[in-house]
C-alpha cells in the first residue's frame, strides 16, 4: 500500500516526453544550485536559452543538440530533464542587426549620439564624461566615456 501510494505521488510529477531529430528545444541554463555552467546565474538571467535543434537521440533519455559556436566549450549531449520543448510562434522572430565583421573577427562600434554628460570628481581633478549610444546596441547598453578621448576619435559627434 505504501509503495503504491508513493508511486502515485511520483508518477503525477513525471512526464513522458520524447523528442525527434529536427525538433527545437530550450536548454536549461543551470540545473543545480551552485553549478555555474553557462555564466553566472542571477535573479533576472534567463532560466532557459535557445532554441536549439536536436541532432540525434543518444540514449533512452539523452539527446545531442546543435549548439552555436559561442557554446563550443559545452558538451553537446544533454539529459531530457534539461530540455523543454520549443513551440514555434510567428511573433517570436528576433531581428539581428547587420554587423560588418573584419577578417580578424572584430568589428568597429560607431557612436550615434551623446545621451548625457557629467563631471566625475577625484580628489584634485575633474574629469568630464559623456554617455554614448552606440550603433548596434540599445539605449540601456550605453557607456560612459571620457569626453577628451571621444573628441579625438569621433569629432563629428561634437558640433562646432
Amino acid at each position: 500500500m505504501a509503495f503504491s501510494r508513493q508511486k502515485s505521488y511520483a508518477d503525477s510529477k513525471r512526464r513522458d516526453v520524447q523528442y525527434e531529430p529536427g525538433d527545437q528545444v530550450f536548454l536549461k541554463v543551470s540545473p543545480m544550485k551552485g553549478v555555474v555552467r553557462f555564466g553566472k546565474r542571477g535573479k533576472l538571467n534567463p532560466r532557459y536559452i535557445g532554441p536549439f535543434k536536436i541532432l540525434e537521440r543518444v540514449g533512452n533519455v539523452s539527446y545531442r543538440l546543435a549548439l552555436p559556436p559561442h557554446l563550443s566549450y559545452v558538451h553537446p549531449v544533454f539529459h531530457i530533464s534539461m530540455l523543454r520543448k520549443y513551440i514555434p510562434d510567428p511573433s517570436h522572430v528576433l531581428q539581428t542587426p547587420e554587423v560588418n565583421i573584419a577578417e580578424n573577427l572584430s568589428y568597429e562600434e560607431i557612436p550615434v549620439a551623446i545621451i548625457d554628460r557629467q563631471i566625475r570628481k577625484l580628489q584634485n581633478k575633474e574629469i568630464p564624461m559623456i554617455k554614448v549610444q552606440w550603433k548596434n546596441q540599445i539605449i540601456e547598453e550605453c557607456t560612459w566615456e571620457t569626453e577628451e578621448s571621444m573628441r579625438t576619435r569621433y569629432p563629428q559627434l561634437f558640433p562646432q
